[in-house]
C-alpha cells in the first residue's frame, strides 16, 4: 500500500504541539502517517513553582507533558535524540558538552547522522522544521534546523547517483507576521521592549519579524483549532496551560491556515501555490 509519509524534526517536547497542533491532527485525518523528531528532552526549560517537586528532573517533567500531547496529535511515532537542552543564546547551559547547539557546533555531522538514521528509517517523502533563524532565535532551533537540511540535501545527492530513497520536499513552518506583530504592539503599549520578551527576556521579537521567511504553501487548520489548545495545554510549564479568552480568539480569527515556506524544491517566485504539502508528490512502497 502506497503511504504518505511526513517527518517532522523538532528540537524540544512542546515545539510539536505550539508549532503544529492543528496541522498534525488535520494530516493524520487526511491518511497521512506524522513522525516526530524531538531532539532534545527539555533539559533546562523553566518551571513554574507550582509544578516543582512533582518530578525528579525537568526533563522527566517535559518528557510526560510531551506524552500526554502524543494523546491528541497521535504521532506514528516519535524519536527521541537526546541531547541536552541549550537554552537561550548566551546562557551558561548553552555551553554543555552534551547539549545540541553545542554539538552542532563542534560535531555536526553526528548530529546530521542522528538525522539521517530518521530519515532511513522512516523514509517520509515531506520533511518539516523550523525556518533559518529557528523561529525565535533559539540556538537548538537553529541547530536541528541545520541538521535537517544537512540530512535532506545529503539524501538528495545520494539518490542522484544510485537507487536510493530520497526525500521529495522540504518545508519550514512559517512563523504568522499577524499575531506576532500584534505581541510587539501591545509590548510597546505596556512600555516593554520588544527585544527583550519572554520569561528570561531574552526573545527579540523584532528580529524574529524580520526574520521570517515568504509562505508557498498553506494548509487550512480551521476545523483542528480545539486539538491544537489540548496538545498545547499539556505542555502546562512552558505556558501552555495559560490560553485566555482573548487568545483562543484571537487564534480562532487570525490561525485559520499553517503557512510553510518551501525550501524544496526552490519556488520561482514568493507566493502560495500549494495548500497540499503532498500534490505532485510521488507515492510508493520504499
Amino acid at each position: 500500500m502506497e503511504n504518505r509519509r511526513l517527518l517532522i524534526c523538532y528540537a524540544h517536547p512542546d515545539d510539536e504541539s505550539f508549532g503544529l497542533g492543528a496541522a498534525i491532527p488535520k494530516w493524520i485525518d487526511d491518511g497521512v502517517q506524522v513522525y516526530l523528531i524531538c531532539a532534545t528532552n527539555g533539559d533546562v526549560g523553566h518551571v513554574p513553582d507550582a509544578l516543582r517537586g512533582k518530578y525528579d528532573t525537568v526533563a522527566q517533567l517535559r518528557l510526560s507533558e510531551l506524552a500526554c500531547a502524543r494523546q491528541y496529535l497521535k504521532f506514528e511515532e516519535v524519536f527521541m535524540l537526546g541531547y541536552r537542552d541549550s537554552g537561550m543564546l548566551g546562557s551558561d547551559t548553552a555551553n554543555h558538552p552534551e547539549c545540541l547547539a553545542y554539538c552542532w557546533q563542534r560535531e555536526p555531522e553526528r548530529v546530521a547522522e542522528d538525522v539521517l538514521d530518521v530519515m532511513r528509517q522512516v523514509k517520509p517523502q515531506v520533511v518539516i522544521t523550523f525556518n533559518r533563524y529557528g523561529g525565535y532565535g533559539h540556538p537548538d532551533h537553529i541547530a536541528i534546523q541545520r541538521a535537517t537540511v544537512r540530512a535532506f540535501e545529503r539524501l538528495r545527492d545520494e539518490a542522484g547517483t544510485a537507487d536510493n530513497y530520497a526525500p521529495q520536499r522540504l518545508y519550514y513552518a512559517a512563523y504568522p507576521k499577524l499575531p506576532l506583530r500584534l505581541r510587539i504592539w501591545k509590548a510597546r503599549l505596556k512600555g516593554q521592549d520588544p527585544r527583550r520578551m519572554g520569561i528570561n527576556q531574552d526573545v527579540d521579537t523584532l528580529e524574529s519579524l524580520r526574520q521570517i521567511e515568504p509562505v508557498h504553501a498553506t494548509v487550512s487548520i480551521a476545523s483542528y483549532l480545539n486539538i491544537w489548545e489540548q496538545a498545547s495545554r499539556c505542555h502546562a510549564s512552558q505556558g501552555g496551560g495559560r490560553i485566555s479568552r482573548t487568545s483562543r480568539l484571537l487564534r480562532r480569527m487570525l490561525l485559520r491556515k499553517q503557512g510553510f515556506t518551501r525550501a524544496y524544491p526552490a519556488p520561482t517566485q514568493d507566493r502560495v501555490d500549494e495548500e497540499d504539502l503532498f500534490a505532485n508528490v510521488v507515492l510508493n512502497d520504499c
